[in-house]
């Protein structure tokens, strides 16, 4: 293995000839003050794969692997850079801050090999790394993954393994959407029918909302607060921030079921609704009332006790306005505070829970919807539509994280033919994910300053576990965990036949990590079509063409 099949692909490399440092039963760890994280996870983790010890170092002595922060490395590379120097008589590994330092480990690990991946020590492997100097830093601070467990339910082992997924990646930010119309995946102490109501539906529309097959089955499950503890510690181990995702005032069917009293009770009767069990955009939303306010300000306050993130995210997007419109309440409401439509309502509401949140020190960042009505003076903008949205956000100073779906969307299919799984959307190849440039050519400098980093986003409509995840997610994932964190060329002229040479060698990493990745060949037998006894002729969502650019 050489620093040549690294992904992502580092800024600055220098290799000295063939030749190499050798671990050994030897080897000993030397780890300074403030890399104890590091320290854990490579006894843990290479510790298990070489079946070393990893002993602490003494003072004097030799076949060290040491572990430092350096403040030159970080004037130079940033808090999340690193500087690897490999001679034949060790290692040091120096990150300008404990992130960074975490980063290199990520490379360290894959110049030892694939079988460094594994839980278990493959008899007969020889562990060694090229003679190097190796140095790196991260181009955005916000590189993430966005993953849905409300369509379909992944528990609480699969989002750890994403975790220790996104770190071998360098990917930094886990988006956790937990709250939707099928379904509400977080305890909430103080509104317990959230979860005993809220996170079960009784069946699931099988493909798209067109089709007309259902498995006839209940799908839920939830995350007990102290798993949520469990997942955002393991995540924090691993320098990843996980930003919560409570989805208002649209996506709130799973809620509204279990307290009717949310919904718009003078248009429909609420307490006929059940958990959603199809896809696509539902009519029934939040009641724009201050018991609905006070609800949620419950919520919010059970979850800022579970995330330290800096960021909390509320959705709002794709909530239909016909309720509200219709709603004697909601227009009593619009006349008193003086708005102009159901737009400003939805811009009162979002700037309800902004200003909550400031006042407790978080951040509130919402899809690009929140844009209509006006935007919340201190809101963050995850621009999904397009990348019209994140551009206005950040012309007018407020800071993006760049989604667009006809980019980063990881649900939409990878290849046109016939047997893969259920196609949604748009073919977006690997190659068209690493050629996706976050930040549009038309921002002014000053505007581009705003976009904080880029996510690629998985929904679940049609990922009912996680080897369907996988499926969508690898090799994709790789690719744009490179345009997130390496300096890469203008989209053109990317060189991705070096970025699949590498991809040949990431492949076996993959693979002993157990990840069930869609080969660059096509769908293996058990991943193709045709889908399950029964579930014949059911309908995807294929879109033709190529994705405009907006």
């Amino acid at each position: 293995m050489t620093q040549t099949d690294l992904i992502p692909v580092p800024r600055y490399v220098h290799e000295y000839g063939d030749t190499f440092y050798e671990l050994g039963s030897a080897t000993k760890l030397a780890a300074g003050a403030g890399t104890e994280r590091t320290e854990r996870w490579l006894r843990g983790t290479l510790g298990a794969a070489t079946g070393f010890a990893l002993a602490p170092a003494g003072a004097d002595d030799e076949n060290v692997i040491r572990l430092s922060i350096d403040d030159v490395v970080a004037k130079d590379l940033g808090d999340e850079g690193y500087r690897l120097v490999v001679t034949p008589q060790g290692v040091h590994l120096a990150g300008g801050g404990p992130a960074g330092l975490f980063w290199g480990a990520q490379t360290l690990r894959q110049l030892l090999g694939p079988a460094a991946f594994r839980r278990a020590e493959l008899p007969g492997t020889t562990w060694r790394l090229p003679v190097s100097h190796l140095q790196d830093s991260p181009r955005f601070a916000w590189r993430g993954m966005m993953l849905d467990v409300s369509r379909h339910f992944m528990p609480k082992d699969g989002v750890l393994r994403y975790l220790d997924l996104l770190a071998a990646h360098k990917l930094n930010v886990f988006h956790f959407h937990l709250t939707d119309d099928q379904g509400w995946r977080i305890e909430i102490k103080r509104y317990p029918k959230l979860t005993e109501i809220g996170s079960w539906r009784a069946r699931t529309k099988y493909g798209h909302r067109a089709s007309p097959l259902w498995e006839e089955k209940p799908h839920g499950g939830y995350y007990t607060q102290d798993d949520i503890r469990e997942i955002v510690a393991y995540a924090a181990e691993r320098h990843i921030a996980v930003v919560p995702e409570i989805d208002i005032p649209g996506h709130s069917q799973a809620a509204i079921a279990a307290y009717p009293e949310l919904g718009n009770t003078d248009v429909i009767d609420t307490t006929s609704l059940s958990v959603w069990d199809t896809w696509g955009v539902n009519p029934n939303v939040l009641a724009p009332t201050d018991n609905t306010l006070r609800f949620y300000e419950g919520v919010f306050e059970e979850v800022l006790e579970l995330f330290p993130s800096a960021f909390v995210h509320v959705g709002g997007d794709e909530c239909p306005k016909d309720q509200w419109k219709q709603s004697p309440t909601a227009q009593a409401r619009i006349r008193e505070l003086g708005l102009k439509d159901e737009d400003e309502l939805q811009s009162w509401f979002i700037r309800h829970f902004d200003r909550w949140l400031g006042e407790r020190g978080r951040r509130l960042i919402g899809w690009d919807e929140i844009l209509e009505g006006g935007l919340a003076p201190g809101a963050a903008v995850s621009s999904w539509r397009g990348y019209a949205g994140g551009i206005a956000a950040a012309e007018a100073g407020h800071d993006v994280v760049m989604c667009p779906e006809q980019q980063v969307y990881l649900d939409h299919r990878q290849d046109g033919g016939e047997d893969e799984p259920m196609p949604i959307g748009y073919v977006r190849t690997p190659a068209d994910v690493y050629r996706f440039e976050p930040v549009p050519p038309q921002l002014s400098p000053e505007a581009a300053g705003h976009v904080l980093g880029t996510q690629a986003n998985v929904w679940t409509e049609v990922m009912e576990n996680h080897a369907r995840v996988d499926y969508q997610v690898f090799p994709r994932l790789a690719a744009f965990a490179e345009v997130a964190w390496s300096s890469l060329p203008p989209a053109a002229d990317r060189d991705f036949a070096d970025f699949e040479r590498r991809m040949s060698v990431h492949y076996a990493r993959l693979d002993a990590l157990g990840v069930e990745y869609r080969p660059s060949s096509g769908p293996l037998p058990w991943q193709q079509r045709p889908v399950p006894a029964g579930m014949e002729g059911s309908l995807g969502r294929p879109i033709e063409g190529a994705p405009p650019n907006v």
